[in-house]
């Protein structure tokens, strides 16, 4: 029999993903509960309304939630709000629907905060210290669940996502802006040059197939009251991934530095260890971050006029 998995943020960059696998029917022995459209985190009544319209799931992935950074600087109540409370009123509402399977809650390797480089790779043991209201916001969601794996009879755990990258994500990461502007470049509506911000620093990228593949590894065979990263375990130069990309594409560029586009980082240097969830699951990254370029550039060809 198949075994019901309930999603939220089902119309996010991972979570259309998923979908689009359970439509290839590639979630092996799981079936993916359809989620009404309008599923508001803030309002425990229209997750109460969710929940009814399905079976009780065997397991949760929880993935909603504000995840933009600068956004979070902005409006740190709202991010507050919908990732910590947010968090709360899905778990309460699974309570009350009689709830007692598998539920990982997604939150973020951005949660470690800075961290020198002589002390990379980022271990899960090592403590967060949370440098933007985001990260805040999704470490203090983890100890609530966390709590919640104490005082209820279901199997809790923490997935911490490095950065993913992949067809279909939005132009404000850096990846899939660089794709973008290539593609424009290649087909003549912009000039041979490239606005950039600063891409001299270095970034542990997944593709966002793996991601999934990770967080299904983890409902399988990870352990209750545990936190995993999810991570290539490879750091990569975000203007090495540009000039790659641009030789994907076969064009000469310019890469021409944009103020409006800097942001101060704390953080240079990013590599995740990912020993603990490939020992624990046997799950490892399967796509090569060429692969995953190409693939970035191919959606951008298709959404660019």
């Amino acid at each position: 029999m198949s075994r019901k998995l309930f999603v939220t943020g089902s119309t996010g960059f991972v979570g259309q993903h998923l979908s689009e696998l359970a439509a290839a029917k590639g979630l092996m022995d799981w079936e993916l509960q359809a989620v009404p459209r309008g599923l508001d985190l803030l309002s425990p009544a229209s997750i109460d309304t969710a929940l009814a319209a399905i079976a009780i799931p065997d397991a949760v992935i929880h993935l909603a939630g504000q995840t933009f950074v600068p956004q979070s600087v902005l409006d740190p109540t709202h991010t507050l709000h919908v990732n910590l409370l947010g968090t709360l009123n899905l778990l309460q509402a699974l309570k009350r629907r009689g709830f007692t399977g598998t539920f990982l809650y997604v939150s973020s390797g951005d949660v470690y905060g800075q961290v020198p480089e002589s002390e990379l790779p980022i271990r899960e043991s090592r403590l967060p210290q949370p440098r933007n209201p985001y990260a805040v916001s999704k470490v203090s969601a983890e100890l609530l669940c966390l709590q919640w794996g104490y005082t209820e009879p279901w199997r809790i755990m923490v997935a911490r996502p490095f950065n993913h990258i992949g067809a279909g994500q939005r132009e404000a990461f850096v990846v899939a802006d660089m794709a973008r502007q290539l593609i424009r470049v290649s087909k003549g509506v912009q000039p041979p040059q490239l606005q950039v911000g600063d891409i001299d620093v270095t970034r542990d990228f997944l593709d966002v197939s793996d991601v999934l593949q990770a967080y299904l590894s983890l409902l399988d065979h990870g352990r209750t009251g545990e936190i995993y990263n999810v991570c290539s375990g490879v750091e990569q130069r975000v203007r090495d991934l540009i000039l790659q990309m641009a030789s994907l594409s076969d064009v000469e560029i310019e890469l021409v530095q944009s103020s409006a586009r800097m942001r101060r980082a704390e953080q240079r240097r990013v590599a995740g260890c990912s020993q603990k969830i490939q020992h624990e699951t046997g799950w490892k990254p399967s796509v090569s971050i060429t692969e995953t370029l190409q693939r970035v550039l191919s959606d951008w060809k298709s959404r660019e006029p």
